[in-house]
């Protein structure tokens, strides 16, 4: 058996290396990948270099506390098979199916209190934990009221997510922002009632088109993009919501703040999935959160999302065609 590792080395420059399996802990085990998929968003920063290497991977996963300093392992969903454990571990992990926060890689050990047990999911869909978890979290962040007007910039594997979950709510009108067709009719499958071309929306005419001649109330900025939050904020009417769920990394911002901003008392709100929102600590936990995560992949299924399904050993390929042909691929995993 071949421990297959996919590694950053330079800017747009990715390895798969071999590596010795894992020797476990006596608390540990041994998990098989069966199937990774990668971010499209954060990870795709590493990979274009819009990094600090000042700045930390992810401070809440323990493999990615590290700098952004070549070579690094990226990644941070995967799905697996229990296949080893430790002699201080309980005997039910044997062939467990579970899902990790950890990069690309064919094997690795992992103490069980750092894994999500997925008996009950599919593969394909749980391998998108990370990404509904986040989408669960702008929900949260955002929360949308009944017969509130709602755009969604950014019809990514997250953005899409939203749109699937914001569709579940009655708010009176749901508009996608999107610059590739596919995302736009994937966006109108997941429940949006138009989906746009940003390069088709004049935000300084008039939008009666949207919202019959009102501004939204709420707008999600999910596009990595710090154009379209300028946008965003032009579309949001008076004491509306703003929330930021793009990591821009050291691209540089193209953001006026003009003054519809000031004047509309239009409220920008960052959305981190690593935490909770002050306000939601008294009742909720990130288990809490977890939980309702499965159970919206259960009713959502997002492996519909996936476009493309491409060997680890390939990598390479796969993040070329997030970079060249974003407008054929939305989900790309790597099986093992």
């Amino acid at each position: 058996m071949k421990n297959l590792a996919v590694y950053f080395t330079g800017v747009k420059k990715v390895e798969v290396r071999e590596e010795k399996i894992p020797v476990i802990g006596e608390q540990e085990v041994l998990v098989r990948a069966l199937s990774s998929v990668i971010s499209s968003g954060t990870e795709m920063l590493f990979y274009y270099g819009f990094v600090s290497t000042e700045t930390p991977m992810d401070e809440k996963i323990p493999l990615l506390t590290r700098h952004a300093e070549y070579p690094f392992k990226h990644g941070y969903a995967v799905v697996g098979k229990v296949i080893g454990r430790g002699e201080k571990v309980d005997p039910t992990w044997n062939d467990r199916l579970v899902f990790a926060f950890h990069p690309h890689e064919s094997f690795f050990s992992a103490k069980p209190s750092d894994l999500i047990v997925i008996d009950n999911l599919e593969v394909e869909d749980a391998v998108f934990t990370a990404n509904m978890e986040t989408a669960v979290n702008l929900i949260m962040d955002g929360r949308p009221v009944i017969g509130e007007n709602v755009v969604v910039f950014g019809q990514g594997v997250v953005g899409l997510l939203t749109t699937s979950l914001l569709a579940l709510i009655p708010i009176h009108r749901l508009v996608t922002i999107e610059t590739h067709e596919k995302r736009r009719a994937m966006s109108i499958g997941s429940g949006a009632h138009a989906s746009l071309d940003p390069g088709k929306l004049d935000v300084s005419e008039p939008t009666d088109h949207l919202f019959g001649g009102k501004k939204a109330d709420l707008v999600y900025e999910i596009t990595g993009n710090s154009e379209a939050l300028e946008k965003a904020i032009q579309l949001t009417g008076f004491g509306g919501r703003v929330i930021i769920g793009s990591w821009y990394g050291t691209k540089k911002r193209k953001v006026k703040l003009s003054s519809h901003f000031h004047r509309h008392r239009i409220k920008l709100i960052s959305s981190q999935v690593s935490t909770l929102a002050p306000e939601f600590t008294g009742s909720w936990t990130k288990q809490r959160r977890l939980d309702i995560t499965q159970e919206m992949i259960h009713r959502i299924r997002p492996s519909r999302l996936i476009t493309h399904r491409i060997p680890v050993q390939e990598a390479n390929k796969a993040y070329r065609l997030l970079e060249q042909k974003p407008d054929e691929t939305v989900g790309v995993i790597l099986t093992y």
